[in-house]
């Protein structure tokens, strides 16, 4: 299905989308959102493809199917902005490839590409690699138990600083990301779905927390630019380029635009990646035959040597672990946009300024999408099995020019460090472990705490 065949270019539509039950007094359907919003978000296609929601005073579209969430992604008609964007202003800014829009973005994406080129992501495989066997040692000489939180999170920011920003001096930084980001994500997602701005500027413990924490990151990105500039060093990275990088009228960009690009780059590397290592480490555990097929698949293809950036094309088996992980622990789970003009999308009407949320997961986990929708399953993604798929079902990192464009070195990556440490270790629960979803802007486990056993 196309946009156009979505939204057809006379756009007659007159009707408004059915408001979805449940809304409450006051907060309308945001207590649904803050109590279980992956179960409410999930029921929702059951009452339309598209279906009006209320937080608090605002009038929001929730799109349902993947045919319309790709007809979203896709058309010029619709912007990044809406709910999670406004929540996530204070951290990204406003002049980031994250949040821009237009020539801006157009012009920040044309900067950061070569880093993301197909023919680049080889050069980061040592890296890449270093840091996944770092792990394997790390969790070697540590013993007990694993915070797989502070595991995961500061094993995403080294990569991300490293490779991007040849950022050996992040090493005193990547503890202050993590808690840091950790604080501001939870606070985020709140300021999004119960949108009391004024009440969120009284001095309670949560907000001084939620600002202590934003005022650090800013620190410490300016730190970081601060101290590559002092350094006088050049070298072939991401954040050079940034530093060099030139706007319309061929004059160096703004700082303010560097910081948020700089933030931009950090935060998906942490976050996103993060998460998502710890979904992959919650799966090996609660499915050990998956890491026992792994562990079988690195040695056929890699032997008695360490896996390396080269041999991650061949381990299919643990790439198709890795897809299965971000189809249903997408950790970017939740997404808005706004229209921009009056439109029409299944056949309702969306005003100017409207603005739309739509879940990659309850798009990858409908059971209209897929067979057995709820189980794990790599095979579903063998070539013969994966055909069946519907378009747009499975994106987690969506389509169109708002792509993610590290998806291909945040795939290389995952699947490097899935390889690697499922052949180093079995895992097992600890007591105090918590592995129910934390709800924030990002999906994680909520207090993961693992037991590494040696195979």
């Amino acid at each position: 299905m196309t946009v156009e065949s979505v939204r057809p270019e006379d756009a007659t539509a007159t009707a408004e989308p059915p408001v979805a039950g449940g809304a409450v007094p006051l907060l309308g359907h945001g207590w649904r959102l803050v109590r279980d919003p992956l179960a409410f978000l999930s029921q929702l296609r059951d009452h339309g493809d598209v279906v009006r929601l209320k937080l608090g005073p605002k009038t929001v579209y929730a799109v349902t199917t993947p045919a319309l969430t790709g007809a979203v992604a896709l058309s010029p008609d619709y912007i990044i902005a809406g709910p999670l964007w406004e929540s996530l202003e204070s951290l990204l800014g406003k002049e980031g490839v994250a949040t821009a829009n237009g020539t801006l973005h157009r012009r920040q994406r044309r900067t950061i590409q070569p880093a993301f080129r197909l023919d680049a992501i080889p050069a980061y495989g040592p890296i890449m690699a270093e840091e996944a066997y770092e792990l394997v040692e790390r969790w070697r000489d540590a013993g007990g138990v694993l915070d797989i939180t502070y595991e995961s999170f500061r094993a995403a920011v080294r990569v991300a600083a490293r490779c991007l920003m040849r950022g050996g001096y992040m090493d005193a930084h990547a503890d202050r990301i993590c808690a840091d980001l950790t604080t501001l994500f939870a606070g985020m997602y709140q300021r999004m779905v119960v949108p009391l701005g004024p009440l969120y500027k009284v001095p309670l413990p949560a907000n001084r927390e939620f600002n202590r924490a934003l005022a650090d990151l800013h620190v410490l990105v300016d730190e970081i630019v601060a101290d590559r500039r002092a350094s006088g060093q050049k070298p072939d990275d991401l954040l050079t380029a940034l530093l060099e990088a030139k706007d319309d009228n061929g004059d160096p960009i703004g700082e303010q635009e560097i910081h948020d690009q700089v933030i931009a780059i950090l935060t998906p590397g942490a976050e996103t990646v993060g998460s998502t290592v710890m979904s992959l480490l919650l799966v090996l555990t609660e499915h050990p035959e998956l890491g026992d097929k792994i562990r079988d698949e690195v040695k056929s293809v890699v032997g008695d040597r360490r896996v390396a950036f080269d041999d991650v094309r061949r381990l299919t088996y643990t790439a198709n672990v890795v897809t299965e992980t971000l189809r249903l622990y997408p950790a970017v789970w939740i997404l808005t946009r706004r229209a921009v003009a009056d439109t029409e999308l299944g056949g309702y009407r969306i005003p100017k300024g409207a603005d739309l949320i739509y879940s990659p997961y309850a798009i990858q986990r409908d059971r209209r999408s897929y067979e057995r929708n709820e189980d794990f399953d790599p095979d579903r993604w063998l070539p013969e099995r994966s055909k069946d798929v519907p378009k747009y079902a499975m994106s987690p990192f969506s389509v169109g020019n708002r792509k993610c464009p590290s998806d291909h070195f945040s795939m290389a990556e995952l699947t490097l460090i899935t390889a690697v440490v499922a052949h180093a270790y079995r895992f097992e629960q600890a007591p105090d472990s918590d592995p129910r979803p934390r709800i924030g802007i990002t999906l994680r486990p909520r207090r993961l705490m693992l037991r590494a056993r040696p195979r």
